[in-house]
């Protein structure tokens, strides 16, 4: 299965899910998460390689996404994919399920 459905199913299983069970769904989606991100990250590092850093800053700056001279060219890469990455369904329904879980009082973070 790939990460968009799993983490769809997973974000689906999250609101009947209490305690420890839906920490590992939390778990589970954020590894997803990071994965989906890593993927993007590397096909859109491919599609805008011949892209001058002047041109992914200003790709970057229209996408709300601001950047600034002390950022490399890499940074800016991981920031458009970034964008690029919270627009897709997955990227969505982990946010929400974060968000659900963490109003439940359920986090990955542990409390100090």
């Amino acid at each position: 299965m790939t990460t968009t459905p799993r983490i769809l199913d997973l974000a689906a299983a999250a609101p009947a899910s209490q305690g420890e069970d839906l920490v590992l769904l939390l778990s589970e989606a954020n590894d997803l998460y990071q994965q989906g991100l890593q993927i993007l990250h590397r096909d859109v590092a491919a599609r805008l390689g011949g892209l001058a850093t002047a041109d992914l800053m200003f790709a970057a700056d229209t996408a709300g996404m601001p950047c600034d001279a002390s950022q490399d060219r890499d940074e800016v890469v991981l920031l458009l994919a970034l964008v690029e990455w919270e627009m897709t369904p997955a990227a969505m329904a982990y946010a929400e399920m974060a968000e659900a879980a963490a109003r439940r009082g359920v986090c990955l973070i542990p409390e100090e």
